[in-house]
């Protein structure tokens, strides 16, 4: 059993993961009424991957026998004044849940609770790869700056993108 604080900070997680999605659903709304929806793919997938990641948190508090507790969120942010604003957005919310998922892992590593530190060692790793993927897109976009070739390109290329839930 564990504690009702930690209890607490994996359902406020699992819902800040559902939050991602939204968020990254404001995003590629942002893209596909700019007509960029390469980049519109990349920003659902984003939000795909998001909603994987609150059910795993939803599985886990279960197979704990915790209640899981849905709440409410605020509204994302839907203003971006580029794609570059909407990825560099993007990658500030990456950094936030990284430092969620860092405080839940201490939080797990003070009340020696093993089961939750082997969970969320699963995300740490996830964390690394999210801040990596949207840090090298933003230098891409960065080195692209006005190359109409060189955005279409990338652009085709995250319309490319899919989901794939990996076997656990």
């Amino acid at each position: 059993m564990i504690s009702e604080k930690l209890a607490k900070g994996l359902n406020d997680q699992m819902n800040y993961e559902f939050y991602s999605a939204h968020a990254y659903m404001a995003m590629a709304a942002y893209c596909s009424a700019e007509n960029l929806d390469g980049f519109a793919n990349f920003f659902l997938i984003q939000a795909e991957e998001e909603r994987f990641h609150a059910m795993k948190f939803y599985n886990f508090i279960n197979d704990l026998g915790e209640r899981v507790e849905v709440d409410g969120f605020t509204d994302p942010n839907n203003e971006f004044t580029s794609v570059l604003d909407a990825f560099e957005n993007g990658l500030k919310h990456e950094k936030e849940v990284t430092r969620r998922i860092y405080q839940l892992a201490d939080m797990a590593l003070d009340e020696r609770e093993h089961a939750t530190m082997t969970f969320l060692k699963w995300f740490i790793e996830e964390q690394v790869e999210e801040e990596a993927l949207f840090d090298g897109l933003i230098q891409k976009l960065r080195r692209i700056d006005q190359d109409s070739n060189a955005f279409f390109m990338l652009e085709n290329e995250l319309g490319q993108r899919t989901f794939v839930a990996e076997e656990e």
